[in-house]
């Protein structure tokens, strides 16, 4: 069985542009340590909620978007070894 991590995040609308250039090479980069694989889901027309909203639950502003992200990974040593190879990697380094 496949070991997931998730989570989930609110981003500004105005700042998707770059959340979304930062996700495609983050992606990149844990696919490339062996994760099998990542995807980043934005919910951009979810209606606010008055208990189960994760938008509700996370956002500050209606003009938030609440993006979740699932790492998926063989096992959950696997998933150890690939985060901590990440974490090092300097593609993700700020320039």
């Amino acid at each position: 069985m496949a070991y997931v991590d998730g989570f989930v995040t609110p981003v500004p609308k105005k700042k998707l542009e770059a959340y979304e250039r930062m996700s495609r090479k983050a992606g990149k980069v844990w696919r490339d340590h062996g994760a099998l694989e990542f995807r980043e889901c934005v919910a951009d027309d979810v209606k606010w909620g008055k208990r189960t909203s994760f938008r509700a639950r996370l956002s500050r502003s209606p003009r938030d978007r609440v993006l979740s992200l699932h790492l998926v990974q063989v096992a959950r040593p696997t998933r150890d070894r690939v985060n901590a190879r990440v974490m090092k990697d300097k593609r993700l380094r700020q320039q």
